[in-house]
């Protein structure tokens, strides 16, 4: 008995052995049960476990002989699936069944009912289950069987059993526990690395301990390169001045959400979100910092081009006043300069009023011109003229030395004999002014501005368009400012592209200048380096050289016809008269289209359509179809304080009509008049 015991003291020894080697996995726990049990106790053996649902699942078995019965299985584990019927709600409550020598009645008792018949095919004839129970939970039963006639269970056995039970309950739970826990981190694994977010984990110095894929990625790193680098090393100026406060607000337990621009492998730049948090170690003290990372570039290159598009929103709005203004004023001036012309030829020669009409007239032409700058302003759509490329330059030489301040010096080199282009006069002093503007900021607190004209002959290839060649008038604009690295030029002409840190700063100037250029026709060229200074060079197509029409005294530019003029504001609609009727014109006067259109069903029949384009209720577009619709031959001739590229979107000017722009006097509206009844539709 002695040695029994020993031998089953020592076996039980060996299965703790290897139920602590297995209780990683609950299935290496079974297997290592069910052998040690058949061999222990003897013949065959099972585990039947509890599943989450409270079912139970299928019986795993083992044979001491490995040749056993095929229906063991079935027979162990045939008691019920469910935990609180028959024999398993005794197993449940931890008794333990013993069944010995079993009858059929008893055998019918276990066995599933396509067994009972055969008893003798079976070949069981003893039945052992014990409970698993570990800190009250049950977990399963193990079975064991006898397979030789008349065997029995003794009190030894039923003893052993129970300790196999215990022992394997035990490590049941563990294995459990185990897999358990490994599901769960497999879990946050998952989560860490399949994640959009970087999971970014360093100590209290800033040292990167742990990172997941996606944060060596943002980083432009690989996973491991990226451990035992410091933050320090991928944060910009800001961020770095701004570390020790935060590792240290990590520290003292506070949690933190905030933005912030990472420096990349590649040096390159992008917006995160950090959410930092205190990371515990096992004690439950702060060992570092865990932070997640979001890359937020696109949301903020977002929310920076919807503050530039509301700055668009405000120089649109602040142009279309400007252009409003420009327009009211070019109406006064219109008036002011034209009744001064009529005084000035009906006063003696020589006399003061002649002196004090052509002081107005100056001075209504000095305003003229200021409403030209304000519609430039604007950026209203371009209208091409013959532009003289000095006059353009001494006319903005006012614009430009106001637009620079005293401490920058404006320099001037133009060549002589320049060939005529073919521009938008306002665009190009708009380029300038962006030019000379771009410059001043870039020479902070002083420097030299040069702006070079002179002729050239482009051949093939010259530019950077390959197919552009011929004669061109080069403007170059060169300052002595900071100048640009390469990366800065790559970007210089993007819209919103700015390296000015004013807020507000549009990032337009350039990308504007190259806009107004190649409308032009034109070709732009940028060379720039860092502390030499910035030359921006404009190549304009030249124009043809044309012989100007002769210019006609006033006396000579006489005619006849009938001039219906619609204008609402009537005292330029009367200077109109006064204007044409001394030339031998016929004028009807209307300060709205409704009237013109009543004069019109009254009998009269014009010969010219001279009207205002902006007026309250019709516009002078739609007044002329309505006419036209009657006579399809009348000219029309419109005015308007708006130049032609602003009015068209608007006014829709057709190709059959012309337009004086005002303010105008004698000699542009006779000559207007004269060509426009002079021309037929």
């Amino acid at each position: 008995m002695e040695t029994a015991a020993r031998i089953t003291h020592d076996a039980l020894t060996d299965l703790t052995s290897a139920l602590t080697a297995a209780c990683t996995r609950v299935e290496s726990v079974i297997e290592v049960a069910t052998e040690a049990a058949a061999r222990i106790v003897g013949d065959g053996g099972g585990i039947r476990l509890v599943r989450e649902d409270g079912r139970f699942g299928p019986m795993i078995t083992a044979h001491r002989t490995h040749d056993g019965p095929e229906m063991l299985g079935e027979f162990l584990g045939g008691f019920s699936d469910r935990v609180d019927q028959g024999h398993l709600n005794r197993l449940r409550a931890g008794a333990t069944i013993v069944f010995s020598s079993m009858d059929q009645q008893e055998f019918q008792k276990l066995a599933p009912p396509q067994h009972w018949t055969n008893v003798a095919g079976a070949r069981i004839s003893a039945v052992l289950a014990c409970p698993l129970i570990t800190d009250g939970a049950f977990l399963g039963y193990l079975a064991l069987a006898r397979t030789t006639e008349g065997a029995t269970y003794a009190d030894a056995d039923v003893e052993t059993a129970r300790l196999i039970a215990e022992h394997t309950a035990a490590a049941l739970h563990t294995a459990r526990s185990v897999e358990a826990l490994r599901a769960s981190e497999d879990r946050y694994r998952n989560i860490v690395e399949t994640t959009l977010d970087g999971v970014w984990q360093f100590d209290r110095d800033g040292v990167t301990t742990f990172a997941n894929a996606q944060m060596a990625r943002m980083l432009g790193l690989t996973r491991e390169e990226l451990l035992g680098l410091s933050v320090r090393g991928f944060l910009d100026n800001k961020g770095q001045q701004r570390l020790a406060k935060r590792l240290a607000d990590r520290q003292q337990g506070r949690s933190e959400v905030y933005e912030c621009r990472l420096i990349r492998a590649d040096g390159s730049a992008l917006w995160v979100q950090m959410s930092a948090a205190p990371l515990l170690g096992p004690d439950g003290e702060i060992t570092g910092s865990l932070a997640l990372v979001s890359d937020i570039t696109e949301r903020i290159a977002a929310r920076d081009m919807q503050r530039q598009l509301d700055q668009l929103r405000r120089v649109d709005s602040l142009g279309q006043l400007a252009g409003g203004i420009a327009h009211d004023f070019n109406n006064l001036l219109t008036v002011i300069a034209g009744s001064a012309e009529v005084l000035a030829s009906d006063a003696e020669p020589g006399s003061d009023v002649e002196a004090m009409a052509q002081s107005i007239m100056r001075a209504a032409a000095s305003g003229a011109a200021l409403t030209h700058q304000l519609l430039a302003f604007g950026r209203r759509s371009p209208t091409a003229h013959t532009v003289s490329v000095p006059e353009l330059l001494d006319g903005a030489r006012d614009l430009l030395t106001r637009a620079l301040g005293e401490h920058i010096d404006l320099r001037f080199k133009i060549d002589d004999d320049l060939w005529v282009v073919q521009a938008d006069r306002g665009e190009l002093e708009q380029a300038l002014a962006n030019l000379a503007v771009n410059a001043r900021d870039a020479m902070g607190s002083g420097g030299r501005l040069t702006i070079e004209a002179h002729n050239t002959m482009i051949d093939p290839g010259g530019l950077e368009d390959e197919a552009a060649s011929g004669r061109f008038v080069v403007l170059a604009v060169s300052d002595t400012g900071s100048g640009m690295d390469p990366e800065t030029r790559s970007h210089a002409f993007e819209p919103f592209f700015t390296t000015k840190k004013a807020r507000g700063a549009a990032g337009l100037g350039l990308a504007t200048v190259y806009g107004i250029v190649h409308n032009s026709g034109g070709h732009i060229r940028l060379v720039s380096d860092p502390g030499i200074g910035t030359t921006v060079k404009i190549f304009l197509p030249a124009k043809e050289a044309t012989e100007e029409p002769p210019v006609l005294p006033v006396e000579n530019l006489r005619g006849q016809g009938h001039v219906l003029v619609v204008e609402d504001q009537p005292e330029l609609a009367q200077l109109v008269r006064y204007l044409l009727q001394p030339a031998g014109y016929t004028v009807t006067v209307a300060t709205d289209p409704a009237s013109a259109v009543s004069h019109l069903h009254a009998g009269a029949r014009p010969d010219l359509l001279l009207t205002d384009v902006v007026m309250p209720g019709m516009t002078g577009s739609e007044l002329a179809k309505e006419m036209r619709a009657h006579y399809p031959d009348l000219r029309v001739l419109f005015m308007s304080g708006y130049t032609a590229g602003v009015l068209n979107p608007r006014g829709h000017l057709d190709e059959n009509s012309t337009l004086i722009q005002k303010p105008f006097n004698r000699e542009s509206l006779l000559t207007a008049v004269a060509k426009a009844l002079g021309t037929r539709r």
